[in-house]
């Protein structure tokens, strides 16, 4: 189906219970809030934990009339590098785009497990990230802070200074909470590894 220009789709892999669906929901939430049109979704299937989950987004700057899962992403994000095993991941990425990956290993070393995917390989130690900043692994706000940070969706600062109010909502009386997470996003964006 043929899209305007503008329209950025991304594909969310992840297990049940490690926060894919919530990222995607997120990062559709603050692209709202600065002023583009989204969409995110989750695929349902077995939602038990531990199985895999897909997400999506859609965002762009006109209104999108395309209702449907999305096969062509400009960029895949995988939350649980696991899935390199048993998933197609680069199925239908465009070689444009880019594939982001929750992985301690260098680029190089997981672009040999994507199937000749020729595109930008992405990773970020958003397990170690999470753990380090947070205590416990969520590598779900680390995904969302790279996810940012590669597709330029949405700017990198506006997105900062948005999660840092939303987060002060929420965890209005948890400061140590909005600390760790937003310590979380800032090292997932410096902390990214690319190789194209």
């Amino acid at each position: 189906m043929e899209q305007n220009n503008k329209t950025v789709e991304i594909r969310w892999h992840g297990r049940g219970g490690q926060g894919a669906k919530t990222a995607c929901l997120l990062l559709a939430d603050v692209a709202f809030n600065s002023g583009k049109y989204v969409q995110g979704f989750p695929e349902y299937g077995p939602e038990r934990m531990g199985a895999p989950i897909t997400a999506y987004n859609r965002i762009s700057d006109t209104p999108n009339r395309v209702h449907s899962n999305i096969y062509e992403p400009d960029f895949v994000v995988v939350v649980d590098e696991t899935l390199l095993h048993t998933v197609d991941v680069t199925s239908g990425l465009k070689e444009g785009g880019a594939i982001i990956i929750n992985s301690t290993r260098n680029p190089k070393e997981v672009r040999k497990q994507l199937g000749g995917y020729k595109g930008r390989v992405c990773v970020v130690d958003a397990g170690g990230i999470s753990v380090r900043t947070l205590g416990k692994e969520f590598p779900n706000t680390p995904m969302l802070a790279a996810t940012v940070k590669v597709s330029q969706v949405i700017d990198p600062e506006k997105f900062l200074a948005d999660m840092e109010e939303s987060l002060g909502h929420k965890f209005a009386s948890k400061p140590q909470v909005i600390a760790g997470n937003m310590e979380a996003l800032r090292f997932a964006m410096d902390e990214i590894r690319e190789e194209q």
